[in-house]
């Protein structure tokens, strides 16, 4: 199979490092340049702030001699100290209205997070007719049918008001511009990738190290790879946002995010992983699926932990890197593969939506829509199921039965020597199905506690 893979490798945490406040230019803002707010001077507005300052030049090259000043940051407390270095004619404020109301500023980029504050902020931008750059998937994903009316309403009165997130979704990865430009001749029949870097460094740590799911959210938490509420990571909703905006652009249909059957990484133990390894050759990613059926007219997602085959490109995504794999028609695979999170990777992605902005090149947002397709909240595959027993005479005919009484082909069993865990792998079929199957035997007299199930991806 034809596969065109693009690597977005971009720069890490030390990419710039703090300037010092004395070393910029202290020139006026230029009449001509593109003016800008930034709500939010964080971790990821300081990298816009950075990379606008000692890429000036470069960058308004690239935006065909439009130049790009940020003139205010809003801030949640201006006393408090910022690791970067306020531009020249940049004034810092803790009221966003100091953005929203001034005439001069052309484009907001909205930095702070949440749905109710940036909520407030981006519509607030759009409606006085201001472009617009945010990297908040969570408020994208709840509100995307009210973003787009509002795009439409605002741009029927008169010249285009632009709308970017490439920094929305897996950071300093290109996906979004790439759905939203390299696709329109060709169809998406699948995406498929591991969309949280938190979760991949979580699941490599614990695969190579043998460290403890608690013990390794402690420490993803410390390093900064965790959102402020990790249940954001280890659940698969950060997961799950991203891969309702990708679904909208891929397949031009709107889903509600809580319609995604959505499950992550809680319950997996070391056992799974060595299950894994060494009986069926492969690992365990946390994965986000959204896929056509064959006629094009049915569309299922969700966000797993899955059984990925050694051979599968995804299965040697470690650490705390995202890759997005699109299979199409024309192009039939494509990979796209970098940093998900981070200052630089997800300032990097604001940046380019910035320069977009000033050269008036900014792709539409939301072209492609479709009612042409049901979406289908269930999927098939191959199922991994995880049993914890207690010795008892007839255990396989009794699971045989509840596999059989459930219309599950059973494909293999699985055991390790000593172990009060076996592992059966299923024939392929309906998630629906193998869950009917999980819950009877749970109630067995031969079970212990809760089973484990998780589907097993394709090599392709």
């Amino acid at each position: 199979m034809h596969a065109a893979i693009l690597v977005a490798l971009a720069a890490g945490a030390g990419a710039f490092a703090p300037a010092p406040a004395v070393s910029h230019r202290a020139a006026p803002l230029s009449a001509e340049a593109l003016k800008i707010g930034i709500v939010g001077g964080g971790t990821v507005g300081g990298g816009i702030v950075e990379i606008l300052t000692h890429k000036q030049d470069q960058l308004t090259a690239c935006a065909g001699g439009v130049g790009m000043e940020v003139k205010t940051v809003v801030v949640r407390d201006k006393s408090k100290e910022h690791d970067w270095a306020l531009p020249p004619g940049c004034t810092v404020t803790e009221d966003v209205d100091d953005v929203l109301d001034d005439a001069d500023i052309d484009l907001v980029v909205e930095v702070a997070g949440g749905t109710t504050f940036a909520k407030d902020v981006v519509f607030g931008a759009l409606k006085k007719r201001k472009d617009v750059v945010t990297a908040n998937k969570a408020l994208i994903a709840a509100c995307l049918p009210e973003i787009e009316a509002l795009l439409e309403d605002v741009n029927a009165e008169g010249d285009k008001v632009s709308f970017g997130f490439e920094a929305a979704v897996c950071g300093g990865i290109p996906i979004i511009h790439t759905l939203q430009t390299d696709f329109v001749g060709d169809s998406v029949t699948r995406l498929r990738g591991i969309m949280n870097g938190c979760t991949n460094w979580m699941l490599t740590k614990m695969e190579a190290e043998g460290v403890s799911y608690t013990d390794c959210l402690t420490e993803a938490s410390a390093l900064g790879y965790a959102e402020a509420d990790p249940t954001l990571d280890v659940g698969g909703f950060d997961a799950r946002s991203k891969l309702a905006i990708m679904i909208r652009l891929a397949f031009g249909v709107d889903v509600n995010e809580d319609d995604i059957s959505c499950k992550g990484i809680t319950n997996i133990k070391q056992v799974d992983f060595e299950y894994a390894k060494q009986q069926l050759g492969g690992t365990i990613k946390l994965l986000g699926v959204a896929e056509m059926s064959g006629e094009g007219h049915e569309l299922t997602a969700y966000v797993t932990p899955a059984f990925v085959p050694d051979g599968n490109t995804l299965a040697v995504i470690d650490d705390a890197i995202n890759a997005v794999e699109i299979k199409s028609e024309n192009l039939q695979s494509s990979l796209l593969v970098g940093r998900g999170a981070g200052r630089f990777p997800t300032a990097n992605s604001c940046v380019s939506d910035i320069v977009g902005c000033a050269r008036k090149g900014l792709p539409e947002a939301f072209a492609k829509k479709t009612t042409d397709v049901t979406f289908k909240n269930d999927f098939s595959s191959q199922f991994y199921l995880r049993i914890q027993y207690r010795n008892e005479v007839g255990i396989v005919g009794n699971l045989g039965d509840i596999c059989a009484k459930h219309d599950v082909s059973i494909y293999s069993l699985l055991q390790k020597p000593e172990s009060d865990y076996f592992v059966l792998i299923t024939e392929y079929g309906p998630r629906s199905n193998i869950k009917k199957v999980a819950a009877e035997v749970e109630g067995a007299s031969w079970c212990v506690g809760d089973t484990f199930l998780m589907p097993v991806a394709t090599k392709e």
